[in-house]
């Protein structure tokens, strides 16, 4: 019965998928004449976007890169600037053993193995040639004295950015592109997909003007791309409605680390010329955030450094209750669970775990304290009654801890961060947790070499996706930092293949 009712489902998805399609393409009608032609044009100015444009550009291809925000970088230019690479310098310098097998395992292991295996082999094999490509190429710059070991990685394998930001990648990306008289265009917002009646992507109805917010404005334009076209728009966390759809527990009233242009209209387009979706149901949520502020904010600084370094409790119990370096939909759940009961949930950490984010990100903790979302207590009394901990409980949980950094077994973390010091020393400080929508790890589906493929398994020709609005490469959760990993290793190849036709 399994069986009859899958084979059902899946009939009923392909006729509505063909459907669709043919309505997509006879609404999409290949113009009489265009109002601009080039050889490549790319959606999206994020990580994917600005590096398949640089690739494609590189290899002789006339490029335009639109982006539909008056500003470039989505969603990247305000990542955490990390990006997880396996046999970098950094980790051998720290003595951290590690390599792409070992890397395909954590990835594997926390996308409960929904990932496909052929991207994330392509991912890890692939990762560290990327990494140097932004180092050598571009002068991307990264700390080479911190190494953050970020959740549901087995070892640190996290590198950091100068500034420990995306926007180190973005201006290195966006400077390399004006050195070959590339410049994305803003407030260019993509409509529709062209394709001609052999079913191949020719160009994009787009509008040019557009003011994000004023979803009827801009003037309507038709661009023709000779070589093809590469989809980055990224994903959907900041689309109450349309990611509702996918999990309707996310309401307008929950809250997304996105940037305000992170919604679904493009989604919505490459779905309309038939574009093959897989996994748009699973929605990561960032454990690290904080509900005294909005967006990504700057508490998930805090509550990250203390994942290894400090430990998270239920305040109502002053216990541990999740393991802090599990994989973040693991860390989520278990948030979610507290507030649930009506329970807040404390990121702490002690001086000595205040010192040391005080190297690593230097400026963060007195910026906290003054946004009031990390909190100051001279003492673990103060810290209890000021957040209505039961005080004995909290001190043993701290001997907890402590016993764990001296023996190096813990009973929440299988790995417990070497030459850490006990935490018995005050002021102690605290970020309250509440989890925002993060990352979407479904979208289109794509082959090794970057292209789209259609609801009938065939690729669309001079179509190409990578980044978040690509799925299949993270399964049911991405690991902390690989997303970076993603856009730059698949934006590369994207920019590459399309530029070869």
């Amino acid at each position: 019965m399994t069986n009859v009712i899958s084979r059902r489902h899946f009939i009923a998805g392909a006729a509505a998928g063909a459907a669709t399609l043919a309505a997509g393409a006879a609404h999409a009608a290949v113009p009489a004449s265009w109002d601009e032609t080039v050889d490549v044009i790319v959606v999206g100015s994020g990580f994917a976007g600005l590096m398949a444009g640089y690739m494609a550009k590189k290899a002789g291809a006339d490029v335009l890169i639109i982006e539909k925000m008056p500003t470039t970088g989505g969603n990247s230019v305000i990542n955490g600037g990390i990006m997880g690479v396996p046999g970098t310098e950094m980790q051998k310098k720290l003595g951290i053993e590690d390599s792409p097998e070992r890397m395909a395992e954590d990835m594997l292991k926390a996308g409960l193995h929904m990932n496909h295996p052929d991207k994330v082999k392509a991912l890890t094999e692939s990762a560290y040639d990327a990494y140097r490509l932004l180092v050598d190429e571009l002068g991307v710059e990264f700390r080479d004295d911190y190494m953050p070991h970020e959740g549901g990685h087995s070892v640190a394998r996290s590198l950091l950015t100068i500034n420990g930001s995306g926007s180190e990648i973005i201006r290195k990306q966006l400077a390399a592109l004006e050195k070959l008289g590339v410049k994305p265009r803003t407030r260019t917002i993509m409509d529709e997909i062209v394709l001609d009646d052999k079913g191949t992507a020719v160009g994009l109805k787009v509008r040019e003007g557009y003011r994000f917010g004023s979803e009827n404005s801009g003037k309507a334009k038709t661009i023709r791309a000779k070589k093809g076209i590469v989809l980055a728009y990224g994903g959907f966390g900041a689309d109450p409605v349309y990611r509702q759809l996918f999990d309707p527990k996310l309401t307008p009233d929950f809250q997304t680390t996105n940037h305000p242009g992170a919604t679904g209209e493009a989604w919505r387009a490459a779905a309309r010329i038939g574009a093959q979706m897989i996994q748009n149901d699973w929605i990561q949520c960032l454990p690290y955030t904080s509900p005294d502020e909005k967006g990504f904010g700057l508490a998930w600084a805090w509550s990250g450094h203390v994942q290894a370094l400090g430990f998270w409790i239920d305040a109502a119990t002053g216990k541990r209750f999740v393991n802090e370096l599990a994989d973040r939909k693991i860390r989520s759940d278990a948030i979610f669970v507290c507030l649930a009961k009506g329970h807040q949930c404390l990121a702490v950490g002690d001086k000595k775990a205040a010192e040391s984010f005080e190297v690593k990100r230097p400026g963060m903790l007195e910026r906290q304290l003054k946004a009031k979302v990390v909190f100051k207590y001279d003492t673990l009394e103060e810290l209890a009654k000021a957040n209505g901990v039961p005080l004995d409980a909290l001190k043993a949980t701290v001997d907890e801890v402590n016993k764990s950094i001296e023996t190096g077994k813990d009973p929440w973390r299988p790995v417990v961060e070497p030459n850490l010091k006990p935490q018995t020393e005050g002021p102690w400080y605290i970020s309250r947790l509440s989890p925002k929508v993060h990352h979407t790890m479904g979208g289109i589906y794509t082959t090794s070499k970057a292209e789209v493929v259609n609801v009938d398994g065939k690729v669309i020709p001079g179509l190409y996706a990578a980044g978040e609005a690509t799925g299949g490469v993270h399964g049911a959760v991405r690991l902390g930092s690989n997303a970076t990993t993603d856009c730059i290793v698949n934006g590369r190849i994207a920019g590459m293949e399309v530029a070869k036709r």
